[in-house]
């Protein structure tokens, strides 16, 4: 299970937290001047579970993942997290599972145990494939824990993709402006009948979408404004 409490959350009590959350970070996107144009989200309200993979920027996707966050929705994350002080609190309580990617034989431990709990509890599982947060206008490898993940459990995966924060975030001053963020739900991918031998090729096919639409939703100009507001 969770490698920092050891089991999961209730529905209950995690419906309840993600109440919460999202509460403070809407509160915050709004007092930042941000706003999240979304497109496709119906195609996240599926039956039964299913991997939902993301890129990954900065701490500022959780405002948009809070948008479209479905019902009865996991995220993973690495353990490093879980000492950001309030923002790794917020994920504790968000019920996120952490992984030691530095001990791979309980990350692979963890991921099963999470591909169990995930169809017994009929969940959806939110994985950020490129491993660590990337703002070089472009995505990074991805890692192929959650196609591993996806396939074993025989559910589909749905790619969710965030047009470039470049244009009013510069992560090295941890200063943003105001501006709009384009985040598109792209269609599912299924994995029935697929074996862990199709891996690699699931991974390049979810890549190559997902990177096209990157780069058509970044190269559009993307609104600003005239207040600089610090970020992680």
């Amino acid at each position: 299970m969770q490698e920092a409490r050891g089991s999961l959350p209730s529905a209950r009590r995690s419906s309840t937290y993600h109440d919460i959350i999202r509460w403070f970070v809407q509160t915050f996107k709004y007092a930042f001047g941000l706003r999240f144009q979304v497109k496709g989200g119906q195609k996240l309200e599926v039956d039964g579970p299913c991997v939902i993979i993301s890129n990954h920027q900065s701490i500022l996707d959780m405002m948009g993942l809070m948008e479209i966050l479905p019902e009865r929705c996991v995220q993973v994350a690495k353990r490093e997290l879980l000492f950001l002080g309030p923002v790794g609190l917020i994920m504790y309580l968000g019920g996120v599972y952490f992984i030691n990617r530095q001990r791979s034989s309980t990350a692979v431990s963890l991921m099963a145990e999470l591909g169990e709990d995930m169809i017994r509890e009929n969940l959806k599982v939110w994985i950020y494939p490129e491993g660590t947060r990337n703002d070089n206008r472009d995505l990074l490898p991805f890692k192929k824990g959650a196609f591993y993940l996806a396939v074993q459990a025989q559910v589909p995966i749905i790619p969710v993709v965030y047009s470039s924060f470049s244009a009013f975030y510069d992560l090295q001053t941890k200063l943003f402006t105001s501006g709009t963020v384009q985040v598109q739900v792209l269609d599912a991918v299924p994995t029935r009948g697929l074996s862990v031998a199709d891996v690699p090729k699931l991974v390049d096919t979810c890549h190559q979408a997902m990177r096209a639409a990157f780069l058509q939703m970044s190269t559009g100009p993307q609104e600003n404004g005239p207040r600089a507001q610090p970020a992680q």
